[in-house]
C-alpha cells in the first residue's frame, strides 16, 4: 500500500505509482476528487481530450496513437449497469480503464475472469486529498 497527500497541482507525483494499463478502481465520497484525478491523468498521458465525468454516458474514451484510456462512472448503476450495457466486455480491451465508484463487487467479478485491479481510495484532507493505492 502507498499513501500520499497531494494538492491538485501535485497530482503528477502519483502517476509513477499507478499502472499504465489495466483496471483502476477509484473510490471515494462525492466530490472527493475522482474525476479531477482522471483529468490530471489524461493530461499527464499527453491526451488532449476534454475530460468530464461520464455520469450519464457511463463510459468515455480518450486516445492517441500510444494509449487508450477508458473512463467509467458507475455511480448510478454499479456493476449491473456495466453488464446490462455491455460495457463490462470493454474491461478486457488493451488500455487503461479508470472506473469511478469501482467497488468490491466489481473487483470480485474481474477476479473471476483473471483481471487484477488497482484500487485508489481518495479522501479529503483539508485543502488536499489523501490517496491510498492498494
Amino acid at each position: 500500500m502507498k499513501e500520499m497527500i497531494l494538492s491538485k497541482e501535485e497530482l503528477d507525483q502519483i502517476f509513477s505509482y499507478l499502472p499504465c494499463n489495466g483496471v483502476v478502481l477509484l473510490q471515494g465520497d462525492l466530490a472527493s476528487g475522482k474525476t479531477s484525478l482522471v483529468q490530471a491523468w489524461v493530461k499527464f498521458l499527453n491526451l488532449s481530450d476534454q475530460v468530464t465525468s461520464p455520469t450519464f454516458s457511463i463510459m468515455q474514451k480518450y486516445q492517441n496513437k500510444n494509449i487508450c484510456v477508458y473512463h467509467y462512472d458507475i455511480y448510478q448503476q454499479g456493476l449491473d449497469g456495466l453488464l446490462k450495457n455491455g460495457l463490462f466486455d470493454n474491461l478486457f480491451e488493451e488500455g487503461l480503464h479508470l472506473v469511478e465508484w469501482g467497488d468490491d463487487e466489481l473487483k470480485e467479478k474481474l477476479l473471476q475472469f483473471g483481471i487484477l485491479s488497482t484500487i485508489v481510495k481518495i479522501s479529503v484532507k483539508e485543502n488536499k486529498r489523501k490517496y491510498e493505492i492498494l
